[in-house]
């Protein structure tokens, strides 16, 4: 079974889509179709996405369903008018707030992603910054600034989780490798002795590492199964005997990885 679902707002669509895509994770039954529309902040615009939903419904012979976070009344209203089944996020809340707060709300369009803050925006770009500039075990001298330092063996989803943090959480995250010369050893490095407070581990089960590895270097010692295994179970016994926290990265997206290590280790978010 194959739905198709529209994102529509005057913005990014950014909210839209995150909060339609946790909607319809209750769905795995279903195949959907996203169809991203940003900014229509017009009638003219809205206009031509009424006849594309309208389309849609015809060909498919069933309404698609409709996410939008648009602000501005009259084009609200003129995509009530399409065959789709339109779910705003904004509307059921915006009147129990201003109720509350006894204030008429001001809409603007582009708020919710929009840059209203510098110091906050600022903070974020550094925190991005510092992620790149300190990637892979670059940057060490720079350490003593990092809020967490993450270790892990390659591809097992460091680099990402560090970007995601900086980017959504201002926070600013170091990654080091766990490579040959640390098997070798299989002690904590010295540059990281000092920070070991820092430190948090990423664990991968070894077949998915290995499908990974493959992806990138078929055939190779890199990338074979034993290899994997091997890193492995010395990574899961070094982080067992230097008390260093860690998860498994496995079945989890970037988003739960990151929530899941600010809610360990306790980080507060910067500058939201």
């Amino acid at each position: 079974m194959k739905r198709t679902i529209f994102i529509i707002s005057d913005g990014t669509g950014l909210t839209a889509q995150a909060l339609g895509h946790s909607l319809l994770t209750q769905f795995p039954h279903i195949t959907f179709e996203y169809i991203t529309l940003p900014y229509i902040d017009s009638v003219e615009k809205v206009t031509q996405v009424i006849k594309q939903i309208n389309q849609v419904s015809s060909q498919e012979k069933n309404h698609p369903i409709v996410f939008t976070t648009l602000i501005q009344t009259e084009i609200r209203k003129a995509l009530e008018a399409s065959a789709g089944i339109i779910i705003d996020f904004f509307a059921p809340f915006i009147p129990m707030l201003e109720k509350e707060f006894q204030a008429s709300s001001s809409p603007k369009i582009g708020q919710t992603h929009g840059l209203i803050n510098y110091e906050t925006y600022k903070t974020r770009i550094d925190a991005v910054n510092y992620a790149l500039n300190c990637d892979d075990g670059i940057g060490q001298t720079h350490y003593d600034q990092a809020d967490l330092i993450l270790l892990g063996v390659s591809r097992s989803g460091k680099t990402p989780t560090c970007l995601y943090l900086a980017i959504e959480f201002g926070i600013f995250p170091a990654n080091y490798p766990l490579t040959e010369e640390f098997f070798s050893q299989k002690n904590l490095p010295k540059i990281l002795e000092q920070y070991q407070h820092k430190l948090f581990g990423l664990m991968i089960d070894e077949f998915r590492l290995h499908q990974i590895r493959s992806e990138r270097k078929k055939d190779s010692q890199y990338a074979s199964l034993l290899t994997c295994q091997q890193e492995l179970k010395t990574t899961r016994a070094f982080f067992n005997r230097e008390n260093i926290p860690y998860i498994d990265t496995t079945s989890r997206s970037i988003e739960e990885i990151a929530t899941s290590i600010i809610s360990i280790i306790g980080i507060k978010r910067r500058g939201f």
